[in-house]
């Protein structure tokens, strides 16, 4: 028996091939730039800042090469010893320029409300960093922000050392009330005496000794932060705004 078809007058349904063998397009704009395309903006913003590290990068790298040369003509094998150099040369290259990038990030923030908070956000893994400053002083715009880690609570000033003494002082008495056997370190950010520059904020905080365990720092976040207590930022505190671009200074 033949096989007829018969027509309803609806329109045939299309079939799961012709639906799913279209794949949406990827947005080639989304995409992220390329880590060589990222180490060049580096090296433009670097060297806007500081010219000399065109010199420095390279004579790192002539130097290390210049070695393996001296290395391969004492132990004749010239052409084993370049092989090996020239890597040693680029990433040698490569990490200068991610120091020098670091430091020519914070000059730009530097003096910028919000800066010391932006000097803790380069911190490792294990700090609980607090975005908003904990203590500001609305008038003069002097600020406190806080970081708790191993080492206990860190607080980093914004500020003349004279003048925003009051607010470490009050926070340290708040921080001792509900968490008395916690111990707090304070870190003066600034260029002055007895101040810590931007760059080694996070340096100085790394070295303090250890005295709590990683359970304790997330005991201390909770109580800390069931306190409820945050402080309006005033006008130009925008410690987000300031803050540095990390994979930026690492080259990544």
């Amino acid at each position: 028996m033949a096989n007829s078809t018969e027509s309803d007058g609806s329109t045939a349904k299309p079939s799961k091939r012709r639906l799913f063998s279209r794949k949406p397009k990827a947005d080639k704009s989304a995409k992220k730039p390329g880590r060589m395309k990222q180490v060049v903006e580096v090296f433009k913003m670097t060297r806007r800042n500081d010219p000399n590290v065109v010199w420095i990068m390279l004579l790192a790298f002539l130097g290390i090469i210049a070695v393996g040369l001296a290395i391969g003509f004492l132990i004749q094998n010239v052409v084993t010893m370049v092989l090996i150099s020239v890597p040693l040369a680029f990433l040698a290259a490569v990490f200068i320029l991610s120091r020098r990038a670091e430091r020519a990030a914070f000059s730009q923030i530097e003096g910028q409300a919000g800066a010391a908070g932006a000097a803790l956000s380069v911190l490792k893994r294990g700090w609980i960093l607090q975005e908003q400053p904990v203590a500001v002083n609305p008038r003069t715009q002097d600020a406190v922000f806080r970081a708790i880690g191993r080492p206990g609570i860190v607080l980093v000033t914004e500020g003349p050392s004279v003048r925003v003494k009051q607010l470490v002082d009050a926070e340290r008495r708040k921080m001792n009330r509900i968490v008395p056997n916690v111990e707090i370190h304070v870190i003066q950010s600034g260029r002055g005496e007895g101040q810590v520059p931007l760059q080694k904020i996070s340096k100085t905080a790394q070295k303090l000794k250890k005295n709590l365990t990683k359970q304790e720092v997330q005991a201390v976040d909770k109580r800390l932060t069931a306190l409820g207590t945050r402080l309006p930022i005033p006008k130009g505190v925008d410690p987000m705004k300031a803050r540095p671009d990390r994979k930026a200074m690492r080259g990544r």
